[in-house]
C-alpha cells in the first residue's frame, strides 16, 4: 500500500467521505432488521451515518457517510450480514458451492476513469491485491452522471476493495457537478410486479416497465422450468410493451462459475429460452484462469435487458434455495 493510501485510510485524519450503494428491497430489509435493530447496531458500532432512501421504488439508495475507518467498518458489517443471509439460504438447499457476497456501488462517472486506470491498470491492481471482483458498468445509470460499480467476494475482500476505492476518491475528486441516480418508483396506474413469495422482492424493469401479474407468472414459471417455451404463445408478442425499436444499450453481470451451468442449461436450452423471451442478445465470456466469476453481457432495449436480468436472477435464486431444476 502506498503512503497516500495509508494516509487515506487513517481515520485520525478525519477525512469524511460518502459512498452510495444500490440495493433491492430484500437486501434493504436485511440491513434494517426487525424494528430497525440491525441498522441501529451498524450505525452505533461503525460510527458512520447510514441512511436509506424512502419511496416505493423496488431499488433503494443506501448512503454511508463518515470518516474512512467508519466507512470500512460499516461495509464490513453489511458484507458480513449478506454472507450470513447466503449461508442461511444455502442451509436449506443442496448447493455445495457458496456464491460470493455482491454489493453495487453508485459512483460518479467522472471518477470511473481513475478507478479503472490507464489501460485498466488500477482496477486490475485492486482485483489482484484484494481478491475481489470489480466491474464498472459501461453506461451511466438512467437520468444521472453516475455508474454502477459491482464488487463481489468475501466480506474481507470487499472491505479491502472499499479501502482502495476510498483512496481513489480522495486522490481524484469528481470533475464538475454530479447528477445523482435516483431509482424510479413504478408509475402510478401500472401493475406492480409481484414475484412469488420465496424471492421476496418486487422487480421493476429499467425504463419504468412494469408487467401485469399474469405475464410475470409466465416469466417466473419459465425461469423455474415449469412450462415449455411454446406454451407462452410465441405467435403473439409474449409480453406487450416490449418495444424492439427502443434504443439499445448493454448491461454486464458477474455470475459465479459454479452457477453458470444452470443459466446455460442442457445444450444451451436455458440461455436460448432467455434470449427468445427477452429478445436480448446475451453473451457469456469464457472462463478466465483463477477467476471464480464469469462475465455475462446483455444487449438490447431497456425492457429486454430487464426481462433477461429478471430471468437470470430468478434462475439463480431458485437454484441457490434448492427450488429450481438444474
Amino acid at each position: 500500500m502506498s503512503e497516500k493510501e495509508e494516509m487515506a485510510s487513517d481515520g485520525s485524519l478525519n477525512v469524511t467521505l460518502t459512498l452510495r450503494l444500490l440495493m433491492h428491497g430484500k437486501e434493504v430489509g436485511s440491513i434494517i432488521g426487525k424494528k430497525g435493530e440491525t441498522v441501529k447496531k451498524m450505525r452505533d458500532e461503525s460510527g458512520a451515518r447510514i441512511n436509506i432512501s424512502e419511496g416505493l421504488s423496488p431499488e433503494r439508495i443506501v448512503t454511508i457517510t463518515g470518516p474512512t475507518e467508519g466507512i470500512f467498518r460499516a461495509f464490513s458489517m453489511i458484507a458480513q450480514k449478506f454472507e450470513e443471509d447466503i449461508t442461511a439460504a444455502m442451509a436449506n438447499s443442496n448447493v455445495t458451492s457458496k456464491p460470493p457476497v455482491t454489493l453495487r456501488l453508485v459512483f460518479p462517472g467522472s471518477q470511473c476513469g481513475s478507478l479503472i486506470g490507464k489501460g485498466g491498470s488500477k482496477i486490475k491492481e485492486i482485483r489482484e491485491t484484494t481478491g475481489a471482483q470489480v466491474q464498472v458498468a459501461g453506461d451511466m445509470l438512467p437520468d444521472s452522471t453516475e455508474r454502477a460499480v459491482t464488487i463481489s467476494g468475501t466480506p474481507q475482500a470487499i472491505t479491502q476493495c472499499v479501502r482502495h476505492i476510498c483512496s481513489v476518491m480522495l486522490e481524484s475528486p469528481p470533475k464538475g457537478a454530479t447528477i445523482p441516480y435516483r431509482p424510479k418508483a413504478i408509475p402510478a396506474g401500472a401493475h406492480a410486479v409481484i414475484a412469488p413469495q420465496h424471492t421476496a422482492q418486487a422487480f421493476a424493469f429499467p425504463g419504468q416497465y412494469a408487467f401485469a401479474h399474469q405475464d410475470l407468472t409466465k416469466l417466473h414459471q419459465l425461469a423455474m422450468q415449469h412450462i415449455p417455451l411454446p406454451s407462452l404463445g410465441q405467435s403473439n408478442p409474449t409480453f406487450p410493451g416490449l418495444d424492439a425499436t427502443a434504443p439499445t444499450s448493454s448491461q454486464e453481470l458477474a455470475i459465479p462459475n459454479d452457477f453458470i451451468g444452470c443459466i446455460i442449461g442442457r445444450q444451451g436450452s436455458k440461455i436460448n429460452e432467455i434470449r427468445q423471451v427477452s429478445g436480448a442478445h446475451i453473451k457469456i465470456a469464457s472462463a478466465t484462469d483463477g477467476s471464480a466469476m464469469r462475465q455475462v453481457t446483455i444487449t438490447g432495449s431497456p425492457a429486454s435487458i430487464g426481462v433477461a436480468q429478471y430471468l437470470i436472477s430468478t434462475r439463480l435464486s431458485s437454484v441457490i434455495t434448492g427450488l429450481g431444476v438444474l
